[in-house]
């Protein structure tokens, strides 16, 4: 790679001067530009190997500026890659789509993906013609748990079915982030009362929160084996939470762990919405209810029109938390989605096994319950997987 040019383009001084120092002691040759205009100069000029920039520049359009580049012979095959501010889904799709390369979210951890992916572009021969999607296809797989309504044991389930996954995954990293707001539940079913949680994570400086943090610092919960980034402790906190962080916690979080586990419950927001359009697979919970089931369907609808596929849907119809209600063949004609798994009638069980902090296959080993979490586990990991490979 020594010799090999990479023009910088971003509007921030602190980023564009950390990554002009990062790359020259990579031993490459690199200019910058401090706006997108000044960018496509630059580009057309000095014929650069590589385009490093910010598509959230304020002079010019991230469509315009990567089609500018790419409608012109003189940089119509240098590789572009998006190092962007903006981690949503929508501003990705359209980077792409114009024609650059790959699309990478700054963050803590993002260097080592960006070193891999030059260390990529320069070993081979000929230019990418579309996005290279093999280094988000090696981060961690997305599992977002979401209900309609309180009361239908998603934190519950979360947990329970997060164990399975690393009991039938042992050799795998994972982390259950606690998302519900504005007071979490998870570490008050695994019995965690540690200091550390979603609120004073989101409240350090995004360098700090990288891979090494997380390994380190999050509780690892030896009877539910996984690692647990709490929820807000209290709806105080929780409402006064730095929502703008929290998709770069749960991109952070997916370059270091091979699963990450998130537990929305029934938080639909702006926040939450993007989390789920980019999810692996969406583990929809159900209580036998009716009004439970009319609400599902409407959040159904809902994420149906923001483009949410139905094969990602996992939904999962909860008896444990009550046996009276709709049969399943009902609940899915309402809903209009196939249930996948039934948790049968546990009784008091269901809530003991809470009360004491213990997961549900360790409690009551024998109990019909244990089966179906082991199952669905293996399920889920399969259908996530294979979403995967298919997208």
């Amino acid at each position: 790679m020594v010799g090999k040019s990479i023009l910088i383009v971003d509007d921030h001084p602190a980023s564009r001067n950390y990554l002009v120092n990062y790359l020259r002691g990579k031993q490459f040759n690199v200019w910058e530009a401090p706006t997108g205009k000044e960018g496509l100069i630059m580009a057309w000029r000095d014929k650069p190997d590589l385009v490093l920039f910010d598509p959230t520049l304020h002079d010019i359009a991230d469509q315009e500026f990567i089609q500018k580049l790419r409608n012109d012979p003189r940089t119509s095959a240098t590789f572009l890659i998006a190092f962007s501010s903006d981690p949503s889904p929508a501003r990705r799709e359209v980077c792409l789509k114009a024609g650059a390369n790959e699309y990478l979210v700054k963050s803590p951890q993002v260097m080592p993906a960006l070193e891999e992916s030059l260390n990529r572009i320069f070993s081979s021969e000929t230019p990418l013609d579309v996005a290279d999607t093999s280094k988000e296809e090696k981060n961690g797989l997305l599992i977002v748990f979401l209900s309609a309504k309180g009361g239908t044991g998603t934190s519950s389930l979360c947990a329970n079915l997060a164990m399975n996954i690393q009991q039938a995954q042992p050799e795998a990293r994972l982390v259950v982030a606690d998302l519900v707001l504005p007071i979490g539940s998870i570490a008050q079913i695994v019995g965690n009362d540690g200091k550390l949680n979603l609120v004073t994570v989101a409240d350090l400086p995004p360098e700090q929160t990288n891979l090494e943090y997380f390994h380190k610092n999050l509780p690892q919960l030896e009877r539910w084996q996984f690692q647990l980034l709490p929820g807000s402790p209290d709806p105080q906190q929780g409402n006064s939470i730095k929502g703008e962080r929290i998709g770069q916690i749960v991109d952070s979080l997916s370059s270091a762990y091979d699963f990450v586990i998130l537990d929305i419950g029934r938080s639909l927001s702006r926040i939450s919405l993007p989390l789920i359009q980019k999810a692996d697979l969406i583990v929809l919970i159900v209580s036998t209810d009716q009004s439970t089931i009319k609400l599902t369907k409407t959040i159904w609808d809902y994420l149906q029109v923001q483009g949410v596929d139905n094969q990602k849907v996992y939904a999962i119809l909860n008896r444990a938390v009550g046996l009276e209600g709709l049969t399943k063949t009902q609940a899915e004609e309402i809903i209009g989605l196939p249930i996948k798994t039934t948790v049968p009638y546990m009784g008091s069980n269901f809530a003991l096994a809470n009360n004491l902090n213990q997961p549900i296959i360790i409690k009551y080993p024998t109990d019909t319950a244990s089966i179906i979490f082991k199952s669905t586990a293996e399920d889920m990991i399969r259908l996530a997987q294979r979403l995967r490979q298919a997208g």
